[in-house]
């Protein structure tokens, strides 16, 4: 068994994926551990609807065809403006490492839109995971609060039972098509999803470790004699 520190140091976000199916009794396993993440007050507002098989690829062919057709996207997540200043500089950063371990040139646009397009599908995993919270709850920043620590508990208690995992707003982008074919009622708000399977370790993309910057630069410390 993994100790914390290897799970958090060891966990990579993954897009490529085995097409094995995932048993029903683990993934219930990884909800349970990642259930016991705090939320405020004890509320847990989190829900997941676990879906895979008929209704997953349902899900990936009318998000992917809404998207090409031009439909514009429906996330229920608020939206600021584009990344700018360092966060810009990091999202560059990342996507250089993820194109460069796949070959994918700069001025190559078939592979570029393809990769967009592995994202719309949820990068073909076996499993997709969306995390919903109470629509009674809406409009504060708690609850989708909230669902970040669970989601962030869950793709760390997947990892720590071999699981691969990649959190991907992209598979939400049509969220009509979601609540359709995996019957998420109207009195949920769809936070996020998360792609999960057992990772496939010859795609190239799932060796890349994304930087972290240091300790010193996110952090102050006040008050401390040293």
């Amino acid at each position: 068994m993994q100790t914390y520190d290897d799970v958090v140091n060891g966990r990579r976000s993954i897009r490529g994926f085995k097409p094995d199916p995932v048993p029903r009794a683990l993934i219930e396993e990884v909800l349970a551990l990642a259930m016991r993440s705090p939320s405020s007050l004890n509320t847990q507002p989190w829900n997941f609807t676990v879906v895979t098989g008929e209704p997953l690829d349902r899900i990936r062919q009318g998000n992917t065809e809404r998207n090409l057709a031009g439909v514009p996207h429906s996330r229920e997540f608020r939206l600021g403006e584009d990344y700018g200043g360092v966060h810009r500089e990091r999202q560059i950063e990342i996507a250089k490492q993820l194109f460069g371990a796949m070959g994918i040139a700069r001025e190559d646009k078939a592979k570029r839109h393809d990769w967009v397009l592995r994202g719309f599908r949820q990068f073909d995993a076996p499993v997709s995971i969306v995390i919903t919270y109470d629509r009674v709850l809406l409009g504060s920043d708690i609850a989708p609060f909230d669902c970040g620590a669970v989601t962030t508990a869950l793709v760390n208690a997947a990892w720590s039972r071999g699981l691969g995992c990649v959190i991907n707003s992209q598979g939400i982008m049509q969220s009509p098509v979601v609540r359709e074919h995996a019957g998420i009622p109207d009195d949920q708000v769809i936070q996020t999803c998360v792609a999960m399977g057992w990772p496939d370790d010859s795609f190239p993309a799932n060796a890349v470790v994304s930087r972290r910057k240091p300790v010193s630069e996110a952090a102050r410390f006040v008050g401390f004699a040293d």
